[in-house]
């Protein structure tokens, strides 16, 4: 069994406020995930909080790109060292965000490494940029683009190294079977299965051919960024955009299941869920089971 770490990375920079005068909720993730017993139940090391800037706005209007631009960045920098730290001891990150823009944490510290894929486990691509939108603002809908680098400099090519990940070594997993997005990832050849096909060829089938594509020697490895959106909202509706026809549990684990144990996969992150639209909880200890099920068969 690898060593696994979990880091708490709390950051809500790269979403929108959910309503005038609040942040989102979503920096509570890790601390929730930890009241079910996600870091014992992981067997997993203790890899402390990677602390976020304050979430703040200031006088951003649309128009004027990402914001919280300079926090992010300066995050990302500060979060890929941690990441980059534990990948190169050998050692296998759990990251609880947080938004979705902790994902640029992770790929600028693997682009620092070598050249590695990344398997995106999201009810949405998160592709929004310059190119196809003109609501360009909330990294946390941006972090897949700017991964690619598309958008803004500040954020794309940190410390000289973007694009932090190339088209052809994305995998995407769980976008709905109506999403506009779907048109534009065949146009650049980023490799996609929504929800529809997942259940046509089976979560098992499509994750192991995801894999065997991502275990080739031009790949040092590969990272799991999973979105609590991919999950329906009937089970999973503590999210800041649910939308319906989403995974179920069972098809969620079996999929995470064999991308995590593929020994080339190098770290995990988890993110999105908002405690604060889950009162009762129940949204957190499904996720936490379905995130320590995933490693199973690991043990």
């Amino acid at each position: 069994m690898r060593t696994r770490v979990v880091i708490d990375a709390p950051s809500n920079l790269g979403l929108r406020p959910p309503a005038p005068g609040t942040v989102p909720g979503c920096y509570k993730l890790a601390g929730a995930l930890r009241e079910q017993g996600i870091v014992r139940r992981l067997r997993a090391l203790e890899g402390g909080v990677v602390v976020p800037p304050r979430y703040d706005l200031g006088d951003w209007r649309e128009g004027d790109g990402v914001f919280n631009a300079a926090a992010i960045a300066r995050y990302t920098r500060t979060l890929a060292d941690r990441i980059e730290q534990h990948v190169r001891a050998g050692e296998f990150p759990v990251v609880l965000g947080g938004d979705c823009s902790i994902q640029l944490g992770a790929t600028l510290a693997l682009r620092r490494i070598g050249r590695y894929g990344l398997a995106a486990v999201d009810g949405s691509a998160d592709f929004r940029h310059p190119g196809n939108s003109d609501r360009i603002g909330a990294a946390g809908g941006e972090e897949l683009a700017l991964s690619t680098g598309r958008g803004q400099a500040d954020l794309t090519d940190l410390e000289g190294l973007g694009p932090y990940l190339k088209d052809e070594d994305i995998r995407l997993f769980g976008m709905r079977d109506y999403d506009e997005d779907r048109a534009e990832m065949a146009a650049l050849k980023i490799s996609n299965a929504t929800v529809g096909e997942i259940r046509e060829w089976g979560p098992a089938e499509i994750a192991r051919a995801a894999v065997l594509s991502l275990e080739v020697p031009v790949l040092d490895g590969f990272w799991v960024h999973l979105d609590a959106d991919v999950l329906d909202p009937g089970v999973m509706p503590a999210v800041d955009s649910p939308d319906e026809g989403g995974l179920f549990p069972g098809e969620l684990t079996t999929l995470l299941r064999v991308l995590v144990g593929s020994p080339r996969c190098v770290g995990l992150n988890v993110t999105i869920y908002d405690p604060d639209l889950d009162p009762d909880a129940s949204a957190g200890a499904l996720l936490a089971d379905i995130v320590v099920d995933a490693f199973a068969e690991e043990e």
